[in-house]
C-alpha cells in the first residue's frame, strides 16, 4: 500500500472506525456516536454504536459506488488516495446534506434523516447527490510555505 493510501479500509483499519473519520477530523462533519480515538501519533475516531456504523458503512459504499467515476476513485480493492477518500466523505456530507436541507452536519442524523425521507438509502436521487460530492473542494492552505 502507498503511503497515501486510505487506511480506513486497509489493514491498519480497526474494527469500529468510524467511516466518515476523515470528514469529522477535517471539520467538515460531526456525530454524536463518534469518539476521538489517538494511537500514538494518529488520531481517528470510533463509533460508539454498531447500527450506527452499519449504516453509515452502507452509507459510504454506495457513495464510493456512485462517485467512482467522477472522483476517479480506483478498482474495488485498490486502495484510494488520502485526497480521493477526503472528497468522497466530505463531499458525501455536504452534498446529503444539501439534499436533506440539513443545519447540522451530524452524520449519524443526516443517515436517520434520509433513511425517514425516502425509505432506505438506494432511494436516494443519487444523480444530483453525486452532482455535488463532485464539485466538493478542500480548503486551500494558507500562508506561505
Amino acid at each position: 500500500m502507498s503511503r497515501h493510501a486510505d487506511r480506513s479500509t486497509g489493514p491498519l483499519a480497526v474494527a469500529g472506525d468510524c467511516v466518515f473519520a476523515k470528514a469529522l477530523l477535517a471539520g467538515e462533519a460531526c456525530c454524536t456516536q463518534a469518539q476521538r480515538r489517538d494511537i500514538g501519533e494518529r488520531a481517528g475516531m470510533a463509533c460508539g454504536s454498531p447500527a450506527a456504523l452499519t449504516n453509515c458503512t452502507i452509507l459510504r459504499r454506495m457513495l464510493q459506488e456512485r462517485a467512482r467515476f467522477a472522483l476517479r476513485l480506483p478498482p474495488q480493492g485498490r486502495p484510494a488516495t488520502h485526497l480521493q477518500m477526503l472528497r468522497l466523505q466530505c463531499g458525501g456530507v455536504a452534498a446529503l446534506r444539501q439534499h436533506l436541507d440539513a443545519v447540522v452536519p451530524d452524520v449519524h442524523e443526516l443517515v436517520a434523516q434520509a433513511q425517514a425521507r425516502h425509505g432506505c438509502l438506494t432511494e436516494l436521487p443519487w444523480e444530483p447527490i453525486v452532482r455535488t460530492l463532485a464539485a466538493w473542494q478542500p480548503r486551500r492552505r494558507s500562508g506561505s510555505r
